[in-house]
C-alpha cells in the first residue's frame, strides 16, 4: 500500500486492508481464526477443549455514553463466535483542554455497570488526556471463552444454508443520527418521531449476546456476523467473503424501522448502509432455520429469512424483484458520509 491519496472517514478501504493483512502470515499454531476482512475476532486455542476469543473496537461515531457503546460492541464480536464475554479492558483518551474528573467518572461508571450487566469483568486498561483531539474516544478490547466444540467459524457456511436477520436495518444508525443531529432533524421530522428513533439504542437496543447466545445454545448456527459499519450490506458482503460463499440476498425481505426510514428519507440515506449494531446475521442448514426462529420468537427477538447462500462461483447478489446486481461491500459507511459532509 504505499498511495498517498487521502483516504475518507471509516474503514479503510478492503484492498488496502488485505494487503496489510496478507503480510502477517508467520501465525501462532494455536491461532484457529487469523486476522482477515470479516472476521470480528481472534481466536486461540488455549488446551483442554478451550478456547479465548479476542477482539478489539474503538467508539469514533458517537459522542454520549460511550463507555455502553465500548463494551457492547466489543461483546458482540466475541459473541458472534459462540463465546461467552468475559474480560473487558478499555483505552480512554480525553481531550487536552476539555477533560475533567468528572467527565472521567462517567464514562468510567458506564463502562463499570455496562460490563456488570453483561458478567464481564473490567480488569485493565489505560487512560490518558491528550492533544490532537475534539472528544473522549474509547477503544475497548473484549476476551470471551468458549468449547471448541461449540465454537462458531464463518467458513462452515455451506452452499443452501439460509441467512437469517434479527429485528432489521440500522438500529445503531438511527439512534446516533437522532441523538446527535436531533437540532438539525428537528425541522425535518416530528419530535416524537426523533424521541423512538433516540430511544432505539436501548430498545430493542444494540446487544446481539442474547440472540447469539440462543443460536449457539440450539446447535444448528454454522455461522454468525455483527454487521456494523456499511450496514446490512456490508455485512452480508464481510460474512460472504470471510465464509467464501456466494449469497443471493433478497432486498424486500430486510426490516427497515418507520424511524430508520423517515430518518434516512429525510437525510437521503441509504438504511442498508448504515451502521447497524443490533442486528445479528446467522448463517443455519434450512431444516434448523424455523427452530431458531421460533426460539428467538420466545425470547421476543424478531428475525426474519433474507439469504441463501450458494456456491463461491455463483458469486453475491442482491435480489430486489425482478433485478439482480452485485452484492458489493460500501465503499463508507452512510453515517460516515453524512458526519463528513458536516
Amino acid at each position: 500500500m504505499t498511495s498517498s491519496a487521502r483516504l475518507p472517514a471509516g474503514k479503510l478501504p478492503q484492498g488496502a486492508l488485505q494487503t496489510l493483512l496478507a503480510r502477517l502470515s508467520d501465525h501462532d499454531p494455536r491461532l484457529l481464526v487469523p486476522p482477515a476482512p470479516g472476521e470480528d475476532a481472534a481466536v486461540l486455542d488455549v488446551g483442554g477443549g478451550r478456547c479465548l476469543v479476542l477482539t478489539t473496537d474503538p467508539i469514533t461515531f458517537a459522542t454520549d455514553r460511550i463507555g455502553w457503546y465500548a463494551v457492547h460492541v466489543n461483546a458482540n464480536d466475541v459473541a458472534t463466535l459462540g463465546a461467552a464475554p468475559r474480560w473487558f479492558l478499555a483505552v480512554l483518551l480525553l481531550p487536552l483542554g476539555q477533560a475533567t474528573a468528572d467527565l472521567a467518572d462517567t464514562i468510567f461508571e458506564d463502562i463499570r455497570l455496562t460490563s456488570s450487566a453483561l458478567g464481564v469483568s473490567v480488569i485493565g486498561g489505560h487512560t490518558e488526556i491528550t492533544s490532537g483531539i475534539d472528544r473522549p474516544l474509547v477503544i475497548g478490547q473484549m476476551i470471551g471463552e468458549v468449547e471448541r466444540a461449540r465454537l462458531v467459524v464463518k467458513r462452515s457456511l455451506e452452499p443452501g444454508d439460509v441467512v437469517l436477520l434479527t429485528r432489521g436495518a440500522a438500529i445503531e444508525g438511527t439512534a446516533i443520527l437522532a441523538r446527535e443531529r436531533r437540532e438539525q432533524l428537528e425541522a425535518l421530522v416530528p419530535a416524537e418521531l426523533l424521541d423512538r428513533a433516540a430511544r432505539l439504542l436501548f430498545d430493542p437496543g444494540i446487544s446481539i449476546v442474547p440472540a447469539a447466545r440462543i443460536a449457539s445454545d440450539l446447535g444448528a448456527v454454522r455461522a454468525m456476523h455483527d454487521p456494523t459499519e456499511g450496514g446490512i450490506v456490508g455485512g452480508l458482503a464481510e460474512l460472504a467473503g470471510a465464509a467464501d460463499v456466494g449469497l443471493d440476498v433478497d432486498v424486500r425481505a430486510i426490516p427497515v424501522l418507520p424511524e430508520t426510514r423517515a430518518l434516512c428519507d429525510a437525510l437521503a440515506l441509504d438504511p442498508l448502509r448504515l451502521v447497524a449494531s443490533g442486528a445479528l446475521l446467522a448463517g443455519v442448514p434450512p431444516t434448523h432455520a424455523s427452530a431458531l426462529l421460533d426460539a428467538w420468537s420466545t425470547a421476543g427477538i424478531t428475525a426474519t429469512r433474507v439469504a441463501v447462500v450458494t456456491a463461491p462461483g455463483q458469486g453475491a447478489v442482491l435480489t430486489d424483484g425482478a433485478v439482480r446486481r452485485p452484492l458489493v461491500a460500501p465503499a463508507r459507511d452512510e453515517l460516515a458520509r453524512f458526519f463528513e459532509a458536516g
